[in-house]
This record gives C-alpha cells, structure tokens and sequence, in this order.
C-alpha cells in the first residue's frame, strides 16, 4: 500500500486518546493520532515520525500520524491502513494459507451485531477473516498483542468460534506493522481474557496467522509468515 508525501516530524506527546502533539518544521501541530491502543513502547518523546496531511478542508485535524520509529525500527500505527493492507495482499495472493478462495469481500455482517473484516469464499467454501494490527514489542524480536485490554477482540473471537460452527472455515490474521519481530506471541499479563479466549478458539478449529510487513514513509507492504510462539 502506497503512502503519499508523508511528512517527517518529531513526537512530543500523546493526550486525549487520539490526539498527539508533534514538532513539524521548529512548529508544534496537533496531530490525528488514527490508533486506539495504547501503544505501549512508541510513545517516547524525541521519536521520529511521518505524518499525512488531508486535503478535507473541513477536518478539525489536518494531519494524521501514520509511522513511530523506535530505535531503528519503524512501525506503522494507524489501524485504519492495516485492512487496506491485507486486502492488497490478499488479491495479490500473497497469503499462502487462504491462497484457494478467488472471492474477496470486505466488512461482512454475521449474526445479529457483529461484522468480520473479510469474506473469502470460491465455489465450494466460505471463510471468514478477521484481522488485528500489531504494534507491541517489549523484547527483542518478539512482536506481541494485544497492547491493552480488548473486550472487542474477544468478542471476535468468539464470533470465529461461532463461525466455525456454522461450517465457515475461521482465520485470525495478526498484522505486524514492523519487520524487526520473526517472533509473535499474545500478551497473557496484559489481557489473560483475551489470552484464554485465543486458546479456546484454537481448540475449537479458529486458524491463526503471523505476518509482519515492509514499511518506509512510501509504502507498507504484507512480508513474510511469523512463527506464532505457544
């Protein structure tokens, strides 16, 4: 996925949930910040980052912070990019496990109040995907998620689980925005919930896939398969 005349900066802080101050050009700017994590290990004051800027002249905010480097390493946090991702790699046949479904489509709704980012299908199957951003890495090369407590994707979960049943095949699909992790794993201290309800899901036929994802202030792109740490 391409990412159009982004902007370098320096972080100063977060506050407000979505919003973060950052030095453009010797000026403070608040900036859209489009991640509801809590990003947890990116925030520190003095990172270098890109940032975009809308041309809706009605937006209240006009840039929206796109990419945090962290030592050496840059990680893509806006979460409103990562479907966008996966649908370029998927119609790329980029992911190998879900190589025989030809259908794609998008934002699919399931049961009563829930909705899966994608439904694959072909002639025979049908496969519902769900997808989450990964940002978190706390030792060296182990990417992790959740970064916070996640009701929501437990819920998710649980929606795969109810797929499954229901004789849709069921993937979760953790995207790693950063390509200094070969490793991943699920935070069990952060959210044992989640922790558990990923375990149960698996037990029940959920599949689960790693990958984590080029990244420069051009472009994003899906990599390469992460081994997925027990």
């Amino acid at each position: 996925m391409k990412l159009k005349n982004l902007l370098p900066g320096v972080f100063i802080k977060r506050y407000k949930r979505f919003f973060v101050d950052i030095l453009l050009k010797s000026q403070k700017v608040t900036v859209h910040c489009p991640n509801s994590g809590s990003m947890l290990g990116l925030l520190n004051e003095g990172n270098n980052v890109w940032i975009s800027k809308s041309d809706n002249v009605k937006r209240k905010l006009q840039y929206t912070l796109e990419i945090i480097q962290v030592n050496k390493s840059m990680i893509g946090i806006n979460t409103f990019n990562t479907n966008k991702i996966v649908f370029e790699a998927l119609s790329n046949r980029k992911i190998k496990e879900l190589l025989k479904y030809d259908k794609i489509e998008s934002e699919i709704k399931f049961g009563s109040n829930s909705r899966f980012d994608f439904l694959l299908s072909n002639k025979k199957e049908k496969c519902f995907l769900e997808v989450k951003n990964v940002t978190l890495s706390r030792k060296v090369n182990i990417a992790e998620f959740p970064d916070a407590i996640t009701s929501r994707g437990k819920k998710h979960l649980e929606e795969l689980i109810k797929a499954k049943s229901r004789g849709y095949e069921s993937f979760m699909l953790f995207l790693i925005q950063r390509n200094d992790c070969d490793n991943f794993k699920i935070s069990e201290d952060i959210d044992p919930l989640y922790y558990a309800a990923l375990n149960k899901a698996k037990k029940y036929g959920v599949k689960m896939l790693c990958y984590d994802c080029k990244i420069n202030n051009k472009e994003v792109i899906l990599n390469k398969k992460i081994n997925f740490l027990k």
